[in-house]
C-alpha cells in the first residue's frame, strides 16, 4: 500500500508544504493541519493513479507496480483513496476559504490528471495549476491571508511542469504501448528532456533573483551550478532507457526545493 501511494512524490511535496507554511508564518496548529491536507491529498492522488494505470501496468509487466503484481487488492486502494481524499478535503476546510478553495482546485486538478488528462497534450497543466497553487493554499489559509509572491508561484509552477516531463520519460515507450499520449509523448525524448531543464532552470532563477533584497552569494552559486549538472545529464544521455537526464534534472529540481524552501522561512 505504501509504495501504491508514491511515497517519494508524496513526502517531497509534503516537505515543501511544510517549509512554506513556516515561510507563511502560520502557527503551529494551523500549518500542522495544512501539511497533513496536503499529505493526504498526495496520497489519493498516488493512490488514484496506480487504480486508474493498473490495466496498463499489467499489460507492460511493471513489476515495481503493487497492483499490476496482484500484491494489494484494488478495493484496498479504492477504500485508501476515499479515506485520503475526504481526509485532504476535510483538513483543507479548516484554512481560511480562500486558502481552502486554492487547495481543493489543486486537487481536483491532480485528480484530473490521473482520471484522463495525462494522456492529452494538455497533460503538463495539472502539474502547473497544482503546484502553482501550494503556496496559495498556505499563504491565503492564515486568518491575515496574504497573498503570496508571484515569483513563488510561477516558481512552483515551473517545478511542478518540469517533474511531469522528467517523470515520464523512463516510461515513453511503454506509454505509447498502452495508449498514453500527453505532452512529453507527442514532442519526443529530446525536447521534453530540454523543456524540463528549462524550466529547472527558470524555476532557479526565479527563487534566487525573486524575493526582495541582494541574492546570498551561495543562492547565487546555485545557478551556474544547476546549468552545469543539466548540460552534463543532456550530454551523457545517450542510451535509448537511460536516466541521467532524468537524474541531472531531479538533482537540479533538489537544489531548487532547497532554494525554495530558504525562501519560503524568509518570507514570515
Amino acid at each position: 500500500m505504501v509504495r501504491a501511494s508514491h511515497p517519494l512524490p508524496a513526502l517531497a511535496v509534503t516537505a515543501l508544504a511544510a517549509g512554506l507554511a513556516i515561510g507563511a508564518d502560520r502557527s503551529f496548529g494551523s500549518g500542522l493541519v495544512a501539511v497533513a491536507a496536503v499529505f493526504a491529498g498526495q496520497l489519493s492522488v498516488g493512490w488514484l493513479n496506480d487504480l486508474v494505470d493498473a490495466p496498463r501496468d499489467a499489460q507492460v509487466g511493471r513489476r515495481t507496480k503493487p497492483l499490476a503484481t496482484g500484491e494489494v487488492t484494488p478495493r484496498a486502494v479504492r477504500r485508501a483513496f476515499v479515506a485520503a481524499a475526504v481526509a485532504a478535503v476535510v483538513l483543507s476546510l479548516w484554512s481560511a476559504p480562500l486558502g481552502a478553495a486554492a487547495h481543493l482546485a489543486a486537487l481536483a486538478s491532480a485528480w484530473a490528471y490521473d482520471l484522463g488528462v495525462k494522456a492529452t497534450a494538455y497533460s503538463v497543466a495539472p502539474f502547473a495549476v497544482s503546484f502553482g497553487l501550494l503556496p496559495a493554499f498556505l499563504f491565503l489559509g492564515t486568518p491575515a491571508s496574504p497573498f503570496p509572491p508571484l515569483w513563488l508561484l510561477a516558481a512552483a509552477a515551473a517545478l511542478g511542469s518540469a517533474a511531469h516531463f522528467v517523470n515520464v520519460l523512463p516510461d515513453l515507450d511503454d506509454d505509447d504501448a498502452t495508449g498514453v499520449r500527453g505532452l512529453p509523448h507527442r514532442l519526443g525524448p529530446w525536447p521534453s528532456r530540454f523543456i524540463a531543464a528549462t524550466l529547472v532552470l527558470a524555476a532557479s532563477a526565479l527563487v534566487v533573483f525573486g524575493p526582495s533584497g541582494a541574492p546570498a552569494a551561495l543562492a547565487l552559486a546555485a545557478v551556474p551550478l544547476s546549468a552545469v549538472i543539466l548540460v552534463a545529464g543532456l550530454v551523457l544521455d545517450r542510451r535509448p532507457r537511460s536516466r541521467v537526464a532524468f537524474r541531472a534534472v531531479m538533482l537540479v529540481a533538489l537544489i531548487d526545493v532547497a532554494l525554495l524552501l530558504h525562501s519560503g522561512l524568509a518570507l514570515g
